[in-house]
């Protein structure tokens, strides 16, 4: 059997683009997927990966991607990592632009991929085994915070997408996986969220011991992807070690109670 491939969303940076080298150094071909050409032409000059440039909030351009899998090879995985979030603002004060900005790219970009390339995906696991489906959500999915009912909001739909597709698949030979970070150290991430205050972005991270990766999360997808075919991660959690939950984050140095400075 040839090399499995996957489309990578969001491959300009962070956590796509750590998943496309994740996948590129386990063997996978990959398709990375995002709307900087620049970007993504470094990407592929640096692993071998295939770009295509792409808003994934345009039906032209998810057409014109699904038009360029089909001819190009079989399609067995989609990595969706494409999102984003926009401001933090009480509800009473939230912007419907960035609201509605949320939703296009983190669950219609989502729907619009699945409903163009489950026929691919079909046709691959149809003849190796299985295909899979994967959405890199967030921990705000499922818990709330001050500030973040926007990009709760839209992430909580997205999941749900993931959850329901799940259910809808089952019978067919193709996974359905979500994962769930927490904070995870990509800067560019919150500098947009934050309107390019690079300041309050730093703060964000400010104190807090070993924040994720990209690459950590990358090394998940890779997992997840290079499981046994009959095993399905439906839904990993990832949170660095100083974040229990949501609302509690540890800033300073991580040690166990009881012990003095060594």
């Amino acid at each position: 059997m040839a090399n499995r491939r996957a489309v990578v969303t969001g491959a300009s940076s962070g956590i796509g683009e750590a998943a496309v080298r994740a996948l590129r150094a386990s063997g996978w071909d990959v398709v990375g997927v995002a709307r900087r050409a620049d970007r993504l032409a470094a990407l592929e000059a640096d692993t071998g990966a295939v770009a295509f440039a792409a808003d994934l909030t345009a039906d032209a351009d998810v057409e014109a991607l699904t038009a360029f899998l089909a001819e190009s090879g079989p399609l067995h995985a989609l990595v969706h990592v494409a999102g984003g979030a926009r401001g933090t603002d009480r509800v009473e004060d939230g912007r419907v632009d960035d609201w509605q900005w949320m939703f296009e790219a983190n669950v219609l970009s989502a729907q619009r991929l699945v409903a163009a390339l489950l026929p691919q995906l079909r046709r691959a696991a149809a003849s190796d085994g299985h295909a899979d489906t994967l959405f890199v959500t967030s921990t705000a999915a499922t818990t709330a915070y001050a500030g973040g009912a926007g990009y709760n909001a839209a992430k909580a739909g997205e999941a749900m997408l993931a959850h329901a597709l799940r259910l809808e698949l089952n019978g067919e030979p193709i996974r359905v996986v979500e994962i769930a970070p927490g904070m995870v150290y990509t800067p560019e991430f919150t500098l947009n969220r934050l309107g390019g205050d690079s300041v309050a972005a730093e703060r964000v991270y400010e104190g807090v011991e070993n924040p994720l990766t990209a690459d950590d999360v990358a090394d998940v997808i890779a997992y997840a992807l290079n499981a046994p075919g009959h095993v399905n991660l439906d839904l990993v959690t990832m949170r660095p070690v100083a974040q229990s939950a949501q609302h509690l984050l540890a800033r300073g140095p991580l040690r166990t109670r009881g012990s003095g400075e060594l």
